[in-house]
């Protein structure tokens, strides 16, 4: 799938290879040129550069190459996106098959970055909570694999590219990579982030007060397996209520986009196209896991889990976060924020 969405985990990625502090980042962001290799641009004299990154989490794992020029900034030109299912932590007893699902994904980043750039171009991975959650001697079994698949590529690999993210860092990577004047208060528009996965939640927006990010941390979370709409919305409740910090600063968030198992989930349940994904009001989640919840107990279900999912994310959106019913989602696959502009697209 070819894509053009910003900037995820591009200072990861530089900072794995260079070696830099943050400080020293600043100082050196808007010079590249030690490191990137030329590109024959005559008209502006760009450079172009190259960068693998793997999101492994718990119900798949994502490669994204990206491509981009360097001018006074660097700007996204272009990025290939893959995934396959399932994640690296379905093969805990089977740690050579997870390397095997790397190796294969691997072959993206060959056919897309030339094979002069391949000793330039950093390569990393970061597992979140599908890995967070095993026990430690079980995650490092499967980080040794993909290590030794890294160790025989091609690739430019660091001593730390192949590691597990923290959930506040994960919270982090979408929105923070736009240069941060797009954050500052000389306009009134501010986009958030939502992120589902199998292992964990995130959510991402301007705050405001400092309670908010003392309060900001990973949230794990395990909805029960109850059938009917009624019966499953209450004993989620039970998890969800008092875990999740409500901030007020959602309120004054302009546009939220939300990714991962909201996509899968809403595809799922036909409310939005698999390719482009769509706009949702919360209580479209709601309509449509009433509806799914009451034919299970007439027709066999497609998806067997999809009344208990799709009652899960109306929970967590309505009583976690504390949106409201009438709140617009813009739903769609993954993470994808201009960097140039702050906005996410497709």
């Amino acid at each position: 799938m070819k894509m053009k969405p910003a900037v995820p985990l591009l200072l990861l990625a530089l900072l794995a290879v260079t070696g830099l502090s943050q400080a020293q980042l600043g100082n050196s962001f808007l010079d590249f040129s030690w490191i990137l290799p030329s590109l024959s641009r005559p008209a502006n004299h760009s450079r172009i550069f190259y960068a693998v990154m793997f999101d492994a989490g718990s119900t798949g794992t994502r490669i994204h190459v990206y491509t981009f020029i360097q001018k006074q900034l660097p700007m996204l030109d272009n990025e290939m996106f893959h995934s396959i299912k399932p994640g690296l932590s379905a093969y805990v007893d089977v740690p050579e098959t997870a390397g095997e699902t790397v190796r294969m994904l691997l072959k993206v980043a060959k056919r897309t970055v030339p094979r002069v750039e391949w000793k330039r171009t950093p390569l990393v991975l970061r597992a979140t909570a599908g890995l967070r959650l095993l026990p430690a001697q079980k995650a490092q079994a499967l980080l040794d694999q993909v290590q030794h698949v890294f160790d025989e590529s091609p690739f430019l690999v660091s001593d730390d590219g192949v590691s597990i993210m923290n959930g506040k860092k994960e919270g982090n990577v979408c929105p923070t990579s736009a240069p941060t004047s797009h954050l500052k208060a000389r306009s009134k528009k501010t986009v958030g982030i939502l992120d589902l996965g199998g292992g964990s939640t995130q959510i991402t927006f301007l705050p405001k007060l400092r309670k908010t990010t003392e309060n900001a941390d990973a949230v794990f979370l395990s909805p029960p397996g109850y059938t009917g709409y009624k019966l499953c919305y209450q004993e989620v409740l039970k998890v969800v209520k008092g875990i999740i910090h409500q901030p007020y600063e959602l309120e004054d968030t302009n546009v939220f986009y939300a990714f991962s198992y909201y996509f899968d989930r809403a595809v799922d349940a036909g409310l939005i196209d698999e390719v482009h994904g769509g706009m949702l009001e919360v209580r479209d989640f709601k309509k449509r896991a009433k509806e799914v919840c009451n034919k299970m107990t007439k027709y066999p279900p497609i998806h067997p889990f999809l009344c208990m999912d799709m009652t899960y994310i109306t929970c967590l959106l309505k009583d976690g976060f504390g949106f409201k019913e009438n709140t617009v989602l813009q739903v769609r696959q993954h993470c994808v924020i201009k960097l140039t502009g702050f906005w996410p697209w497709l």
